[in-house]
């Protein structure tokens, strides 16, 4: 068994342990209404190294940290950059983008340029020009531009859409059995090492979170 596969066991208790948990909501809004019982089974090897799956960060790094998000979802809009810095500046964070277009039909355009831009090596810099557009701005004229703009290949992207429509699809029913199996409330979930974490979070917020994670991990 690799380092890979015991990681996967070892976080698989913590994970399903946390769907009994209490989930850290946003302050800006209420909880939803109270989420069924049964769950879905989680597949936990598909939902920390799905080879589909984008990552970024360091593939070594000592923390885990899983994104739900949703192109259109403000929250998300609001803490993408804190993260991001984070993960530039920390050096030692594995970050695992899992596109949840759940909000609007443009979210889920969204979602699957995004990840059609993955077959020409331009997905973090599709999710950053996706992520930074206002909602009001999702429209397909408004993503193209901001795509071409940040240095995505438009006729390649609409290539790629194409010919992997299908395995583009798998990605995102596969997220969202995920985030049901996880009985997520909505965007944004940040999953960063064995915490839930169900809100936007600032630069400070995601530091701290991730030395927790860390601190978890030493004493264990």
């Amino acid at each position: 068994m690799n380092r890979r596969h015991l990681l996967a066991s070892a976080i698989a208790a913590t994970l399903l342990a946390m769907l009994a948990a209490p989930t850290a909501w946003a302050a800006q809004g209420e909880p939803p209404a109270a989420q069924p019982s049964a769950a879905p089974p989680l597949d936990v090897q598909a939902l920390l190294y799905d080879p589909k799956t984008p990552t970024g960060g360091n593939p070594k790094g000592d923390v885990t940290i899983v994104a739900f998000f949703d192109y259109n979802c403000g929250y998300c809009k609001q803490s993408s950059p804190a993260l991001e810095k984070l993960v530039k500046e920390d050096g030692k964070i594995r970050l695992v983008y899992k596109d949840w277009p759940i909000l609007a039909a443009s979210s889920v355009s969204a979602a699957q340029l995004a990840l059609a831009a993955h077959y020409q090596g331009k997905y973090q810099a599709a999710h950053k020009a996706l992520i930074a557009l206002p909602s009001r701005s999702m429209n397909d004229a408004k993503m193209s531009a901001a795509l071409k703009a940040a240095g995505v290949d438009l006729a390649r992207l609409s290539a790629d859409l194409d010919a992997n429509a299908k395995e583009i699809g798998a990605i995102l029913v596969r997220n969202n059995e995920q985030a049901e199996a996880l009985q997520l409330p909505g965007t944004p979930v940040y999953l960063v090492g064995p915490y839930k974490v169900a809100a936007s979070l600032d630069y400070q917020g995601f530091k701290d979170v991730v030395a927790d994670a860390r601190k978890r991990a030493s004493e264990n």
